[in-house]
C-alpha cells in the first residue's frame, strides 16, 4: 500500500526551493533562454526549408536538431517554471512518467545527432570533391532517422525499466525535473541491475559519439591546417570550433550527470548540471547557426524581403 503512494499522490519536485532568491533568479533566466531556443531554432528549421540554397545535408541535420532541442527543453522548461512558482512544488505521477519518457528520448536521440553533424562535417572539409556522393539525401534521411529511433528506443528500455522500480513512499525528487538517475536513487529495492544498464547506455549514446566526434575533428583539424589561406582555415576553424564548445558543454554535462554512481553525486551540482544541457546549449546552436552565419542571415533577410514582412 506504501508502494502505490507515489503513484496516487505523485512527487515533489524541491528544485531550489531552499533558496528562494535563487529560484527567481533563474525562473528569468529559464523564461528568457527558453524563448529564445524557440525562436531561434524556429527561424533556423523555417530558412532551412524555405530557402532552396540551403537545401544541404548541414542544414538538413540542423534543421534536425533545433526540432530535436525545441521538443527536448519544451519537455522540462514549462514544468519548471510553473514549479518553481509554486509553493506546493508537485507534480502528477503520470506526468513525471511522461517527462522521463520524453526527455530521455530526446536527449538520447540529440547525442546521436550531433555525433552525424561531425561526420558530416568531417565528409564537406575532408572529402570535398566527393561530398554530394557521400551525403547523398537516402543517407542523410537514414542518418537522421536512426538518431530519432535510437532515442526512442533507449528511452523505452530505460524509463520502462525505472518505472518498474518501487520507491516504497518516496515522494520527494531532490532535483530540478523527473530523470532516470534521480527515480533509481529513491527506489527502495537493489538497483544494481538498473545502474549497470543505465552506465551501458550512457557509454553506448555519451562515450561513442564524443569519440567519433573527437576523431571527425582530428581529421578536419588536418585538413584544415593543409589550407593555403589564412582566411579560408579561420572560416572553417571559426565553424568547427563553436560546434566543438557547444559539444564539449553538452556531452560534458550529461556524462558528469549519467556517468558518476548515483550515491556519490552532490545534489545541488547535479541540478546545475541539468540545467545545462536541458536548458542552456540548446540556445547555443541557434546562436552559433545564425547569428554568426553570413548564409542563415542572408537567407533569413531574403525570406523577410519576399514576404514584404
Amino acid at each position: 500500500e506504501e508502494s502505490s503512494n507515489s503513484s496516487e499522490k505523485g512527487f515533489l519536485l524541491l528544485g531550489f526551493a531552499d533558496e528562494p532568491w535563487l529560484e527567481r533568479i533563474l525562473f528569468i533566466i529559464i523564461l528568457l533562454l527558453y524563448i529564445f531556443n524557440i525562436l531561434g531554432n524556429t527561424t533556423i528549421i523555417l530558412v532551412s526549408c524555405l530557402v532552396p540554397k540551403l537545401h544541404t545535408p548541414m542544414y538538413f541535420f540542423l534543421s534536425n536538431l533545433s526540432c530535436v532541442d525545441i521538443c527536448f527543453t519544451t519537455s522540462v522548461a514549462p514544468q519548471l517554471l510553473v514549479t518553481m512558482n509554486k509553493k506546493e512544488k508537485s507534480v502528477s505521477y503520470g506526468g513525471c512518467v511522461a517527462q522521463l519518457y520524453v526527455a530521455m528520448g530526446l536527449g538520447s536521440s540529440e547525442c546521436i545527432l550531433l555525433a552525424v553533424m561531425a561526420y558530416d562535417r568531417y565528409a564537406a572539409v575532408c572529402q570535398p570533391l566527393q561530398y554530394t556522393t557521400i551525403m547523398h539525401p537516402q543517407l542523410c534521411a537514414s542518418l537522421a532517422s536512426i538518431a530519432w529511433l535510437s532515442g526512442l528506443i533507449t528511452s523505452l528500455i530505460q524509463c520502462s525499466l525505472t518505472v518498474q522500480l518501487p520507491l516504497c513512499g518516496h515522494r520527494k525528487l531532490d532535483h530540478i525535473f523527473c530523470e532516470v538517475p534521480v527515480l533509481i536513487k529513491l527506489a527502495c529495492v537493489d538497483t544494481t541491475f538498473n545502474e549497470v544498464e543505465l552506465f551501458v547506455a550512457s557509454v553506448i549514446f555519451l562515450v561513442v559519439p564524443v569519440s567519433l566526434i573527437l576523431v571527425s575533428y582530428g581529421f578536419i583539424t588536418k585538413a584544415v591546417l593543409r589550407i593555403k589561406s589564412a582566411a579560408g582555415r579561420w572560416k572553417v576553424f571559426g565553424t568547427c570550433s563553436s560546434h566543438l564548445i557547444v559539444v564539449i558543454i553538452f556531452y560534458g554535462t550529461i556524462i558528469f550527470m549519467y556517468l558518476q554512481p548515483a550515491k556519490s553525486r552532490s545534489k545541488k551540482q547535479g541540478k546545475f548540471v541539468s540545467l545545462f544541457y536541458t536548458i542552456v546549449t540548446p540556445v547555443l546552436n541557434p546562436i552559433i547557426y545564425t547569428l554568426r552565419n553570413k548564409d542563415v542571415k542572408g537567407a533569413w533577410r531574403t525570406l523577410v524581403m519576399r514576404n514584404g514582412l
